[in-house]
């Protein structure tokens, strides 16, 4: 069983949600990304999940996009993450860390080459966004070979035959796209939510993780009750974004701030189912 599995399983027998935040790596630095990571699990993060830089980020919003470029112009790589990885390991045996990004660096790399390196890294999965699951060739059995979990997106147009291929070809979770849009879209429906997962829950085997549009802690509690994890991302790098000029310890604090308010949400739902 994978620390992504294990933890999920060990929260479900409690009765809790998973809190699973993300950051770009390299935004606004390569030197505060591991500080970053080490006060979102201080403040209740159980799974980390890590944008890997790239130029032509489809999926995300302008938010992550601008977080993107503020890495890029340090010139993080695929290689200077796993790096970071590798360091935040060295403190940090426990917490799971999932990999966000786009093919092509992989593909740069070599599947092999890159599953070996993430696996030595630390790294527990990969959630690529432009590889589904019907053309993975190559990919992901380069990543079951190294015991990395495969996570896809799935969202409110997939059709049954795709979740049967994430079913078939996925491990860790599934990440739910809850709305129509990219990263740090508005209007949150609950109730449309709640029906599309449970429609996706009766065709997977795998833990379900809610993304896209928790901006709040209101949106967060909302989500709790529906998912098996919570993925917040757009609202975290705004505070990158908001505090730069401020300094670290601005960021650091504005962060803090942030991941109480959605800690306390998730907690709040979970005392209640």
């Amino acid at each position: 069983m994978s620390r992504i599995q294990s933890t999920l399983a060990a929260l479900k027998s409690a009765n809790k949600t998973a809190l699973i935040p993300y950051i770009t790596a390299g935004d606004p630095h390569p030197d505060m990304t591991l500080d970053l990571m080490r006060t979102l699990v201080k403040e209740g993060a159980n799974i980390l999940e890590l944008g890997v830089p790239f130029s032509d980020p489809m999926a995300d919003g302008p938010v992550i996009q601008k977080a993107v470029e503020r890495a890029l112009t340090h010139n993080v790589s695929l290689t200077d993450v796993l790096v970071m990885v590798k360091e935040f390991r060295s403190f940090d045996d426990v917490t799971p860390v999932v990999l966000m990004g786009y093919l092509n660096p992989i593909e740069a790399k070599g599947y092999e080459t890159f599953a070996k390196q993430a696996r030595e890294s630390g790294v527990d999965a990969v959630l690529t966004v432009d590889m589904p699951p019907e053309e993975t060739a190559g990919y992901l059995e380069a990543l079951s070979s190294q015991d990395l979990d495969r996570i896809f997106l799935v969202s409110p147009t997939t059709p049954d035959s795709r979740l049967k291929a994430v079913n078939e070809q996925g491990a860790g979770f599934a990440y739910y796209v809850s709305l129509k849009g990219v990263t740090g879209s508005k209007d949150l429906d609950v109730q449309g939510v709640t029906q599309h997962v449970n429609h996706i829950r009766e065709r997977l085997g795998l833990p379900i993780g809610i993304g896209f549009g928790i901006r709040n802690g209101e949106a967060a509690y909302q989500m709790a009750k529906v998912g098996d994890a919570i993925i917040v991302g757009s609202s975290l790098v705004q505070l990158i974004e908001d505090n730069m000029d401020a300094g670290k310890s601005a960021i650091i604090d504005a962060i803090t701030q942030k991941m109480i308010e959605f800690k306390q949400a998730v907690d709040k739902a979970d005392n209640e189912l």
